[in-house]
């Protein structure tokens, strides 16, 4: 019998993973435990609203995202905080939930947000049912993630947009209350 591969005469469950990947020079998949051994363990304590069952605590340890991130070689010069900051993350978990953040909201120069891809959460261990991302800073829990599959991490595009911002896909650009059509 591999002792790896069961366990009691049972297969042995996978350590949970998620991928790194997007614009960034060193794509990566690591495990929970990959996390835990590779990155300074962050401890915080949260209270926010959930909206199926209302406010809710929990105690949470694990690496920075931000460091995690900066380990896989965004494709940004770090020396200018510009380009930093047309950069986002979207973060993705089993379940199908997703969330977007901007890369200023934690970055050290912009907001320092201290988001966390959890390892544990109030004292258990998360390697099998997979990292969760933690954002201390939302009152809300919508952007926490549970079961972290993916962070891509990526530039926002240059240039003029159509469907947001200051233009539109009708070819308008809208100024107060007039419209000006191109």
């Amino acid at each position: 019998m591999d002792p790896i591969s069961t366990q009691h005469g049972l297969p042995a469950r996978r350590s949970a993973s998620l991928a790194v990947s997007g614009d960034v020079a060193r794509p990566a998949t690591l495990t929970v435990g990959d996390l835990r051994n590779g990155w300074e363990q962050h401890r915080v304590e949260v209270v926010f609203d959930c909206a199926t069952s209302g406010p809710r605590r929990h105690r949470f340890e694990g690496p920075l995202l931000r460091e995690v991130v900066l380990d896989a070689q965004p494709l940004f010069d770090a020396r200018r905080r510009k380009e930093r900051s047309r950069f986002v993350l979207s973060v993705s978990g089993g379940d199908g939930h997703h969330t977007v953040l901007a890369w200023a909201e934690i970055d050290a120069d912009f907001g320092g947000a201290p988001v966390l891809l959890a390892t544990r959460m109030d004292d258990a261990h998360l390697d099998f049912a997979g990292s969760q991302l933690v954002v201390p800073v939302d009152r809300c829990g919508a952007r926490y993630v549970s079961a972290v599959t993916r962070v891509w991490v990526g530039a926002w595009p240059q240039g003029r947009q159509t469907g947001f911002g200051p233009s539109s896909k009708e070819g308008r650009i809208y100024h107060g209350a007039s419209t000006k059509t191109l």
